[in-house]
């Protein structure tokens, strides 16, 4: 039996999904600190993004901001959080290096939307008389809810993925079931822990289409 086989069969064994160190308890915990993470990053980096992106300034800021971010080894960041005085606040620490690896493509996807919007429908937009208000909500928005979107998506893999070395500097989540793995030399449990991993980033992501498919994207009047 090949080494795909025994994980299956590990991720099939009932006592691994029970107790503190179970499947159910590190997915809650990788679930957690993931959705707290995105949703502070997106609560920082659309708002920014996507107003920056409707006045046409700042795209220098963005661009740089993003390239900032992903040069940033997210480990390194975690490591200095773990040494500092936040080592004793629980998952702040993991949280703050996640929203920091988060908002590049937040902050991109939403700036360069609302850019690519066509200027012709903005300008017809403008001259029926609308508002910044109205041309941000009924018009630019919707046009750029694609780009939004597919930020989002790539935002939410990143931080389910990236969320897993937390378990390198002790804290929770998915990542302990592979770094226990490693500790005792079980290969099957190390690749069940990289497949749950896997299988969860991609249900997020497919939730996440969805969604954005479920809700019909408004004409711009």
């Amino acid at each position: 039996m090949g080494v795909l086989g025994q994980a299956w069969d590990w991720l099939a064994d009932g006592a691994n999904w029970s107790g503190e160190n179970g499947v159910w308890h590190r997915l809650g915990e990788h679930v957690y600190v993931s959705g707290i993470s995105l949703a502070i990053a997106c609560a920082l980096a659309l708002p920014i993004g996507l107003w920056l992106g409707h006045i046409g300034k700042g795209g220098a800021l963005a661009i740089n901001v993003s390239n900032i971010g992903r040069a940033v080894p997210v480990f390194a960041v975690l490591a200095l959080f773990m040494v500092s005085p936040l080592r004793s606040a629980g998952y702040l620490p993991t949280v703050a290096a996640l929203v920091l690896f988060a908002v590049p493509p937040l902050l991109t996807n939403a700036y360069v939307g609302m850019r690519e919007v066509d200027r012709s429908v903005v300008e017809a937009a403008r001259g029926m008389g609308m508002s910044g208000g109205q041309l941000f909500w009924r018009v630019e928005l919707p046009l750029a809810r694609e780009l939004v979107m597919t930020g989002l998506r790539s935002g939410a893999v990143q931080v389910i993925a990236t969320a897993t070395i937390a378990a390198m500097v002790g804290q929770g989540g998915l990542g302990r079931i592979i770094t226990a793995g490693f500790n005792t030399y079980n290969t099957p449990q190390v690749f069940a822990g990289a497949l749950l991993v896997a299988a969860l980033a991609l249900l997020v992501e497919g939730a996440l289409v969805a969604a954005d498919r479920l809700f019909p994207r408004p004409a711009a009047r």
